[in-house]
């Protein structure tokens, strides 16, 4: 690639003339601004002192240097301390050639026997439905996952479902009080649709006694604590850890109504895990770490029975790690589920894809592991993304106000039957086909309306926004990778091209020179993007390139060309987008369809 060549040469160049030890890492190589004439740039003030000149005349120096030692470059013009460079059309037309067919381009092969990075996403609650909560984190998960494998990692998704704990025990004990036997079957509602419909009735009934309470004189707080719905299902709560049978009965049936909805849910958004962990499995192993903290000293029990840590030296507070009846809490099971994944994989990185407000939570889960003893705790990451809130504000769960994940994805395929209906997209295709195109571009708008946002961000959620099959929007990047794949049809269909012959030209137009140079930059993106663990730069840069595209489509008559050698350089080049669009969506989970 040109850009290593260059740093390794103007590198060359500062030894030579100035005898200046300059790294490739260090040498500041950016593009070149849009103003200016160029495609590469460097910052040669870093280097002014050292050389004892003016830095016009270092950059002089160093461009004459570098155009007489590389072919590649084509000219050079200095404006004051920054050197810009101009590459060669034969470089890029090659460059274009080398990869017009290359499925794999700008992503890297995976060693599988390397030690994997293991990444975990979604961690639902079995009391409710997966909602667009929900979504920005699978979506992310996967995404992240995929990005990743890109970049060459080894990687494996799993899943943690909390499956118990007193949010698990409200939804049972309201739908032994007002369910009436009431079931999947019976009631014709996806398992976890019912089981949530069963948490809200907790909530209502609970803040109902709450409030009678008050009205007697007790504070709220202990109201709270002592309304007879949350005593009854703290007491459920310790019955289970006990075992309970009658209890632990009526977990597995509800449970297994959730399980089936989530599995439904999942398919719908095409996500997916290597292997999937349950609280309940993992939160005894987690009560032996709370056990060895109070053995090894680094873990205190106060007079009530619960286990603390104290973090006030690491500029925290104290963490409660085990109830005062000797119930676990989230962090308990977090511990034990750590443990058991490091032992499964050795992994290489245990990445945690969960929201910010859980930063807290992830800071405490590190330090409570190194003080145990265990070395590999630094290799615990929590990517921290923001939440995703609607123009009414925050979704809260207990009270109903939710945006439902099976809910919102029906829609979405309905809002892009509405749009292909209006556009004429999609006249001369069979129903089936239809509905799979429905599918696609609803899922693809979902998907990169979530994605092309930085994962650190609070997004704000607009369904009739995201499916525009105009700017910077998922279907927009699926019509143009099935408005080129077209043209390469008709190209080899109509125009009798081969595809596979090699094709290169002269001279390049200053768009289509554009696309190349956007082709370009997409392993360095996977590669920062990975670094990151950004989906969004991969999206954004996707939706530059999809741009760049069609404004050399709209310029250049490519089946029309009269040159035969230069229309198969075009159409080649088209395939090249093409193969590069259909990578890159991929990485965010988007399916691309060959025709609209």
């Amino acid at each position: 690639m040109v850009y290593n060549t260059l740093k390794s040469t103007i590198s060359k160049a500062l030894k030579d003339i100035y005898n200046i030890e300059a790294s490739t890492e260090k040498i500041d190589l950016q593009k070149t601004r849009k103003e200016f004439k160029g495609d590469y740039t460097v910052v040669v003030f870093p280097y002014v002192k050292q050389a004892r000149k003016s830095p016009e005349m270092v950059a002089n120096e160093l461009g004459h240097f570098v155009k007489d030692n590389l072919n590649d470059v084509k000219d050079f013009n200095v404006i004051k301390g920054f050197l810009n460079f101009e590459i060669s059309d034969t470089y890029w037309s090659c460059f274009a050639d080398n990869i017009a067919t290359d499925g794999h381009f700008g992503m890297k092969p995976v060693d599988d026997t390397s030690a994997p990075t293991v990444v975990e996403y979604s961690s639902p609650n079995t009391n409710k439905p997966l909602h667009l909560g929900h979504i920005r984190n699978n979506l992310l998960g996967w995404s992240v996952s995929q990005l990743l494998t890109a970049n060459g990692c080894n990687v494996k998704k799993v899943n943690l479902v909390n499956d118990r704990g007193i949010h698990i025990c409200k939804s049972m004990l309201a739908w032994l009080r007002y369910g009436n036997g009431e079931t999947p079957e019976s009631s014709g509602m996806k398992g976890d649709h019912l089981v949530g419909k069963y948490y809200v009735e907790f909530d209502k009934h609970y803040k109902d006694e709450v409030k009678e309470l008050t009205s007697k004189g007790m504070d709220e707080e202990q109201a709270k604590r002592e309304a007879p719905l949350m005593v009854e299902a703290q007491q459920m709560l310790k019955r289970w850890e006990d075992g309970d049978k009658e209890i632990r009965s009526l977990w597995e049936t509800m449970n297994s109504w959730v399980y089936a909805g989530f599995d439904e849910t999942y398919r719908k958004m095409g996500v997916s895990f290597d292997k999937i962990y349950y609280e309940s499995n993992t939160y005894l192993l987690g009560k032996e770490l709370v056990q060895k903290g109070l053995d090894l000293g680094v873990l205190y029990r106060k007079e009530d029975g619960s286990v603390w840590c104290d973090l006030t030296d690491a500029g925290l507070d104290h963490k409660l790690l085990l109830r005062k009846d000797g119930t676990s809490v989230y962090m308990t099971q977090d511990l034990g589920t750590a443990l058991l994944r490091h032992n499964d994989f050795g992994a290489d990185r245990l990445i945690y894809v969960v929201g910010n407000e859980q930063d807290y939570h992830f800071q405490v889960l590190k330090i409570v592991l190194g003080r145990l003893g265990y070395e590999w705790a630094d290799k615990v990451y929590h990517l921290s993304y923001g939440m995703v809130e609607l123009p009414n504000g925050k979704m809260k769960s207990r009270e109903g106000t939710v945006v439902d994940a099976d809910d919102l994805i029906a829609q979405m395929e309905k809002t892009a039957e509405e749009m292909c209906g209006q556009r004429g997209k999609s006249d001369d295709m069979e129903p089936q086909e239809l509905q799979q195109l429905y599918h696609i571009l609803a899922l693809g708008a979902l998907k990169y309306f979530i994605l092309k946002v930085d994962p650190t961000k609070t997004m704000l959620f607009n369904p009739e926004e995201s499916i525009d099959f105009n700017g910077n929007t998922g279907p927009f990047i699926q019509y143009t990778y099935a408005r080129i794949r077209s043209i390469v049809r008709k190209a080899v269909g109509e125009k009798g091209l081969d595809i596979n012959a090699s094709a290169t030209v002269e001279a390049l137009g200053d768009k289509e020179r554009e696309v190349i140079k956007l082709l370009h930059e997409m392993p360095s993106t996977v590669d920062q993007a990975a670094a990151s663990y950004s989906p969004a730069m991969v999206a954004n840069y996707t939706y530059e390139l999809a741009k760049a595209f069609n404004s050399f489509y709209q310029d250049t008559p490519i089946l029309r060309e009269s040159n035969p050698a230069r229309m198969l350089f075009l159409i080649r080049l088209c395939n090249a987008v093409s193969l590069a669009i259909k990578n890159m969506m991929n990485i965010l989970g988007i399916d691309v369809p060959e025709r609209m």
